[in-house]
């Protein structure tokens, strides 16, 4: 009963607007209060937490999609991939769909994506006569394609907090990330086809074609190379994934300040401060997910999950369908990283009894809580979207549904119900180093 009402004050703090670590906080309260826990061993876990070197990643991966954004490294990869596909009716929201995968590929952020391909892509879909909604929707769903394609700061959340392997996870959401850029680009190509207010792009002889490719390729190289060296680098045993963010900064300041030259001093400053910031909201929320987790183990919650969900059903396909409404619920009223630190160890045992894997654990999470960034009440995404598009929210929930419809939900199915999808990269490229 105490959880329970734990759990209602935790969602009543939240749609109340309280911000996420108070709303925690105040759950850690009522929890030890009625436990009885000593408070310093609960602090002790959220510093304990909080130390781990693997978290480095995340402030270097965050500062490096910054500089990317701030650097226009973004609009390079645009030009790029446009040339394939500016010339389909709706071709602009597969642009948008399909850099969004390169650009996350880069930073392992969804934001940062989100900021950087939505803010470039806004003009561009406003003077061709897009509906502004579309476009919205489009690169709002999109950005969570910044937490399944590796590298992702989610995922190394989700290895820090099950002590699984960095790399195995990132593998695990690649296969996922590459279905749903597929099918979120085909999905937003026909909801757009027989739009004939939109421009289509100049036809261009095969001469012209192949030289705007070439002046393009020549621009988006230096942007190309920085997952080259970023994904070579992990794949290959080379790098962990904290060095790999390391130079990934390293690499991307000489290029956005000397080759691109949008960078400057001032605004390099800017994006440190801000990495400052969003680090410290996450290493606190790291520290107070951790206590809460630590307090609903020591109680036996998960285990208690487990049992209610197999007296429903002892039907592996069963128990996985309710896990799933589980954290698409979670994602709703949560950000990311809150719904991943706090459904990871509760959900983690009830994936291990019914024989799931947890690298394809890992892969059904990224899919599910980028779904919750976009889904209503929290949808963070979302609204940002519709800012930067300059558009009504109720404008952009239609089509968002749509392509949540036929581009998450295909995916979120093929991923929890084909274990080959999450497993096949790991057990390819790791072999013997990793037991799935």
């Amino acid at each position: 009963m105490n959880l329970l009402i734990t759990f209602l004050l935790l969602v009543v703090l939240l749609l109340s607007g309280v911000p996420v670590p108070f709303s925690f906080g105040g759950a850690i309260i009522y929890l030890v209060a009625v436990f009885n826990f000593a408070p310093s061993s609960i602090f002790a876990t959220g510093f304990t937490n909080g130390s781990s070197i693997t978290l480095l990643a995340i402030p270097l991966f965050i500062l490096a999609g910054g500089i990317m954004e701030k650097g226009k490294i973004g609009e390079a990869l645009i030009n790029w991939v446009n040339c394939f596909v500016g010339r389909i009716r709706g071709g602009l929201c597969a642009v948008a769909t399909i850099t969004s995968a390169v650009f996350g590929s880069i930073c392992g952020s969804g934001a940062a994506t989100l900021s950087c391909i939505g803010s470039i892509m806004a003009p561009r879909m406003k003077e061709k006569n897009y509906p502004l909604g579309v476009g919205a929707a489009v690169c709002c769903c999109a950005a969570p394609l910044g937490l399944l394609i590796p590298p992702s700061a989610m995922q190394i959340l989700v290895a820090f907090t099950l002590n699984l392997s960095v790399l195995a996870c990132f593998l695990s959401t690649v296969i996922p990330g590459i279905i749903l850029t597929i099918l979120l680009s085909i999905t937003s190509v026909v909801m757009l086809r027989k739009d004939k207010n939109i421009e289509m792009n100049e036809k261009m002889s095969a001469s012209q074609w192949v030289g705007n490719f070439g002046r393009t390729t020549g621009v988006a190289v230096p942007a190309l190379i920085m997952p080259v060296i970023i994904l070579g680098g992990i794949y290959s045993g080379v790098m962990t994934a904290t060095e790999s963010a390391a130079i990934a900064v390293i690499y991307a300041i000489p290029v956005a300040m000397f080759i691109y030259r949008q960078l400057k001093m001032k605004t390099l400053i800017s994006c440190i401060k801000e990495t400052a910031v969003t680090t410290g909201v996450v290493m606190v929320m790291i520290g107070i997910v951790g206590m809460m987790s630590r307090i609903l183990t020591q109680e036996g919650v998960p285990q208690t999950i487990m049992n209610l969900l197999l007296s429903v059903s002892d039907n592996k396909y069963v128990i996985l369908i309710m896990v799933n409404i589980f954290m698409v619920i979670l994602g709703m009223i949560m950000d990311d990283s809150s719904a991943t630190l706090l459904a990871a160890p509760i959900l983690f045992p009830i994936m291990t009894e019914i024989g799931v894997s947890p690298y394809q654990f890992a892969a059904i999470m990224g899919v599910n809580i980028g779904m919750g960034n976009i889904t209503p009440p929290s949808a963070p995404f979302l609204y940002l979207s519709a800012r930067i598009f300059g558009t009504e929210t109720s404008k952009v929930i239609k089509p968002a549904l749509i392509l949540m419809l036929f581009g998450y939900l295909p995916t979120l199915l093929l991923t929890t119900f084909i274990p080959e999808i999450s497993l096949t990269l790991p057990r390819l490229l790791l072999g013997d180093k990793l037991v799935i």
